[in-house]
């Protein structure tokens, strides 16, 4: 381990070990408890031992978090925003004392990294959520990880790097911070801004960052993250091969394009901070910072959790000390009259300006419609129309929820029958019944093992929805964040509709004809939901349907009109 010094940049902390370093901490590992890293996890460590979190050495102990939660520095002094911590389950926890050297491995058990654990604690995730993110609102995305994904405990200690995680994409894309000054330092680029982006690039991009690299007198880094983003983003292999086709509407030996494998946060004005951090440390002079740059949108009462220059107005207080000069977002609209794009505060009352949001742009997408050629290029284009085709083309999930004898399952095989006479759909019914016997035989009625059929429901309800095909779902799934977590998964690859079945209690245990309810109540079944166990009703289901008013017919005909309003089927 040592580090690295360029004239981009400072110090970068190189973390991994020499070859024979490597070959001692391997054999060493064999006797250490072993961690199998999140995919966030992942992300930290790759950024951690490659040195884009320089001046880090490792995942935060207890007083780095505490400093970096309440003052955005590290004890030493050093500005660093964002909380880098290594998030473990409790029966991991109460195997490791500080002093103790742990195993990381990837998901398929490669020993990326040891880490010597200094401190092990449990952290406030509420104050964390509030400080970190000014919000405890669960709609953050990060919020929503923190308390409801990430492990109860933390671990924080100094790491050894074996091994880089293995990417098979986009190989000759992915630079570490070293490898990326050396390419500045050879092309001789003296300045150079960064644009960070999560989005596929229009031709309004491709304008603001061609002026910001203009105006700068620098070459243009396009610098995109392919770790985690927002849920929903566009999966980062068609943004990359968007990109691509970007890139070649710069003047030739002006631009480089080049994959960030970081997680976001999404935490706006920090998180400014963080990435222009990163940036300096890849060998950038000069980042460009957005309105309202890495915000996650709207909270749970509909107002912008972050405003929309905070993030240009944090970094400004620190500029100086970042030592990268911020290039402040200039919105870009298309001007007709003009034929070009030209900066918001630059035109006329007269002239007429185009635009497309972004909600607009997916809803053509979406519903197959045309994207002029002045908002899009058609390349890119293409590629989105590939990976994300019309709704009358993508799958789709209907997920039932209710009571036990609610009328899930009948309704549930009517729209079955609905869809398979109306054709052209692959259609797979999962039952609660028939998933507990073929899929989760195993499984009692714990509420833990609940969730878990629930969740195996979800991952093969998403795997046909992302082939195209049609899943039904009729399932209790009381819990709602349970029901959440299979939304989650199913609506980046397809549509998703919650069904809520809302028949009353005390009519459910009138149509129990296998007397469960009877059974529940005697004390003879536990955890019965309804009796024992609660059932938490949907707060915004797609559809909710009263059985004491509807058929299971009628029932099963709104779902299939819903679902042609919605564009799913025609």
């Amino acid at each position: 381990m040592g580090a690295y010094k360029e004239p981009h940049g400072g110090e970068l902390k190189n973390l991994y070990l020499d070859e024979a370093g490597v070959k001692t901490e391997q054999q060493a590992a064999r006797d250490y408890v072993s961690w199998d890293l999140t995919p966030r996890q992942a992300c930290d460590l790759e950024l951690l031992l490659n040195g884009a979190f320089s001046p880090l050495e490792g995942f935060l102990t207890q007083s780095e978090y505490d400093a970096v939660l309440t003052t955005m520095r590290l004890p030493s002094g050093v500005l660093w925003p964002m909380p880098i911590t290594l998030d473990v389950s409790q029966e991991f926890a109460d195997q490791v004392e500080p002093g103790q050297a742990i195993a990381l491995r990837d998901q398929e058990g490669v020993l990326l990294a040891t880490l010597t654990v200094d401190d092990k604690w449990t952290p406030d995730k509420q104050r964390e959520a509030e400080l970190a993110f000014g919000t405890t609102d669960a709609k953050h995305p990060a919020v929503n990880y923190l308390l409801n994904t990430a492990g109860p405990v933390y671990l924080g200690g100094k790491l050894k790097g074996v091994e880089p995680p293995t990417h098979y994409d986009f190989r000759l894309l992915r630079d570490t911070p070293e490898e990326l000054r050396e390419r500045f330092a050879k092309l001789g680029w003296r300045k150079v801004v960064a644009f960070q982006t999560r989005n596929p690039l229009h031709r309004a991009h491709q304008e603001l960052t061609f002026r910001a690299a203009r105006e700068a007198e620098a070459n243009l880094l396009i610098h995109p993250v392919v770790g985690m983003t927002k849920p929903g983003d566009v999966d980062h292999y068609t943004r990359v091969r968007c990109y691509e086709h970007v890139l070649e509407q710069y003047p030739e030996q002006t631009t480089s394009l080049s994959l960030l494998p970081l997680a976001m946060r999404m935490a706006g004005p920090r998180e400014a901070l963080w990435h222009a951090i990163i940036r300096k440390n890849y060998g950038c002079t000069h980042f460009i910072v957005g309105r309202d740059h890495a915000g996650p949108g709207d909270d749970s009462n509909g107002q912008p959790f972050y405003g929309p220059y905070d993030a240009q107005e944090l970094f400004r207080e620190h500029e100086a000390e970042l030592d990268i000069t911020m290039v402040p977002f200039k919105m870009m609209v298309y001007v007709e009259d003009r034929a070009e794009y030209v900066p918001a505060d630059e035109t006329k009352p007269d002239e007429k300006v185009l635009n497309i949001s972004g909600t607009e742009f997916r809803r053509r997408l979406q519903e197959g419609l045309e994207i002029p050629d002045w908002f899009s290029y058609p390349k890119v284009v293409a590629e989105l129309r590939r990976s994300y085709p019309p709704r009358q083309a993508q799958g789709f999930t209907v997920f039932f929820t209710g009571l036990s004898g609610s009328g899930k399952s009948t309704i549930a095989n009517a729209l079955l029958v609905k869809l398979l006479e109306s054709g052209g759909r692959n259609v797979t019914l999962l039952d609660g019944d028939i998933v507990r016997k073929n899929l989760s035989s195993e499984l009692g009625f714990s509420k833990e093992h609940r969730d878990l059929n629930i969740q195996r429901i979800g991952f093969v309800a998403a795997e046909i929805t992302k082939n195209g095909g049609v899943a039904i779902c009729a399932p209790i799934a009381p819990y709602a964040h349970t029901r959440q977590a299979v939304r989650d998964m199913i609506e980046p690859v397809g549509g998703f509709l919650e069904i809520h079945v809302a028949t009353p209690l005390e009519v459910c245990e009138e149509r129990d004809r296998k007397g469960l309810y009877a059974k529940a109540r005697a004390g003879i079944i536990k955890e019965f939901t309804g009796i024992s166990d609660p059932y938490e009703v949907p707060e915004s289901p797609e559809m909710s349907i009263d059985t004491l008013a509807l058929t299971p017919e009628l029932a099963a005909h709104r779902i299939f009109v819903k679902l042609e309003s919605l564009g799913f089927i025609r």
